[in-house]
């Protein structure tokens, strides 16, 4: 149980680290390209792990998905690593929790503290090199602390989340996340949306929108069957 949780603490240490240098770089569209993609990733998942079987719509959603890719990795002129990093790192941490069905408690505290000497190992080390932000300021060091609370609430309640719900309806509510960064990277930072990028994102949301119909299609079947 412990390999499996250091494990699941590797895999969110990678995805917290890529999407804090990606907002810090002015990348926060690509990186809600990633989480655009993990539901669909989660439906590969399906495939690959509990011996799921597409359907007509799952099948389509996943080769929008592709094309969107392909689309977006041609637009930017450089493989998307920034996206696929995070959909694979938090798809594959999904799976994982789902996998041990621990209490999210507890589940969440063993992963902090597996990650805990590394990271204090890191904070010692830009400390001593100078290029710390905390106690740097007063506002500065307040804005730290409560992006801490920010993050380890939602991430508790998600651990609560995904050993009650079905993947597939994780998935769907994991919407919510990239299209806030969708909207808060074009209008609030201003990036750059260039026609191909526009039809990338066409595509992903194709993809989503026809897995959002095969879900509800299938809970409606289910329902009647009852």
């Amino acid at each position: 149980m412990f390999s499996i949780l250091a494990i699941s603490s590797g895999l969110l240490t990678i995805n917290w680290g890529v999407f804090i240098w990606a907002v810090g770089a002015g990348r926060v569209v690509e990186s809600a390209l990633g989480y655009y993609i993990t539901p669909l990733l989660n439906v590969l998942f399906g495939i690959l792990v509990f011996r799921e079987s597409l359907r007509a719509l799952q099948w389509l959603a996943v080769a929008l998905g592709a094309a969107s890719v392909l689309i977006l990795a041609l637009e930017y002129h450089h493989f998307p690593w920034i996206s696929l990093s995070l959909a694979f790192s938090w798809g594959t941490y999904s799976l994982v929790k789902k996998l041990i069905d621990l209490g999210a408690l507890e589940s969440l505290t063993i992963e902090t503290l597996i990650a805990f000497l590394p990271s204090l190992a890191f904070l010692f080390y830009i400390e001593g090199n100078g290029t710390a932000q905390f106690g740097q300021g007063i506002m500065v060091t307040a804005l730290l602390c409560l992006a801490g609370a920010a993050t380890v609430i939602p991430l508790l309640l998600f651990n609560g989340a995904i050993v009650r719900l079905p993947l597939s309806t994780l998935g769907l509510l994991q919407y919510i996340t990239p299209t806030i960064f969708f909207l808060l990277g074009v209008f609030l930072f201003n990036e750059n949306m260039s026609s191909g990028k526009v039809v990338g994102f066409g595509f992903i949301w194709a993809a989503l929108l026809f897995l959002g119909i095969d879900l509800v299609k299938s809970n409606r079947t289910s329902t009647s069957k009852i």
